[in-house]
């Protein structure tokens, strides 16, 4: 025996929208990859995102009116994450055909965050290369370790 439903016509449309698939976005193979943004996300260390930061972020760092080195550090940060990603990417594809341009990759990300990091140092007064080199120093030489091991495994 059969039972039947009597929907309300709004009901209907509604459970037949549930019946198809659906997508926020459309993906196929050759879609770019959506950005945090547009699927809604908190999209953090983008050049989008609100910035609320303390007004003594980095205050030590601010005596020298040539560089903007609060930005700099904040794109050295975020080049630092984006480089440690590549070499847990190529950690990954060891024993794989992709390890090698993985790799290199990797070493690339690397190189530039180092030199950005070398830069500035660079362009600091005495006092404020030891702050920073407190500051960021061990995560410098953290990637540098992650990149030997990396290399030598």
């Amino acid at each position: 025996m059969m039972m039947m439903l009597k929907l309300k016509p709004s009901q209907l449309t509604l459970f037949k929208s549930l019946l198809k698939p659906f997508t926020l976005i459309p993906i196929n193979s050759l879609s770019p990859i959506p950005t945090q943004h547009q699927l809604g996300l908190p999209y953090y260390n983008s050049p989008q995102a609100p910035t609320f930061q303390n007004p003594n972020h980095h205050a030590h760092f601010s005596t020298n009116p040539e560089i903007d080195q609060n930005r700099v550090i904040d794109t050295i940060n975020a080049k630092f994450a984006e480089a440690r990603e590549e070499i847990e990417m190529a950690m990954e594809s060891k024993e794989t055909v992709y390890f090698d341009e993985e790799a290199e990759c990797a070493r690339i990300a690397v190189k530039e965050v180092l030199d950005m990091f070398d830069g500035l140092l660079s362009k600091l007064s005495e006092g404020e290369r030891a702050s920073l080199q407190r500051s960021m120093g061990l995560k410098m030489e953290q990637l540098k370790a992650e990149l030997d091991q990396l290399n030598h495994d």
